[in-house]
């Protein structure tokens, strides 16, 4: 299944724990949170839980209640590897790659 593709539709409510210290008065919603959502995503489609990040590069921010979209494209079935995106509409967010492990 080399190549496989699976989306994940995303959103951080204002009212999230993390949002308030990051950044007072301008809240965005941190990079931790980002990768949060790339786990919950490889979880929902593999059934497996994020053992490392190889990579990630985070390009603009995400704001509280902006709808966004993880994509995971698997790399290499072998070592359960995945490319990961994070996008706004035309906007990519964030990238890297990610594995996982059962």
């Amino acid at each position: 299944m080399n190549g496989a593709v699976f989306e994940q539709a995303l959103r951080i409510d204002a009212g999230h724990p993390a949002l308030p210290g990051h950044f007072p008065g301008h809240p965005l919603v941190p990079g931790v949170i980002l990768l949060e959502q790339v786990a919950l995503a490889l979880r929902a489609w593999r059934g497996q839980r994020l053992a490392r990040v190889l990579e990630a590069k985070f390009m603009a921010p995400l704001l509280p209640d902006e709808a966004a979209i993880v994509c995971l494209t698997e790399t290499d079935a072998l070592h359960s590897r995945f490319r990961f995106e994070i996008r706004r509409d035309s906007s990519l967010l964030a990238r890297g790659m990610v594995e996982g492990a059962t």
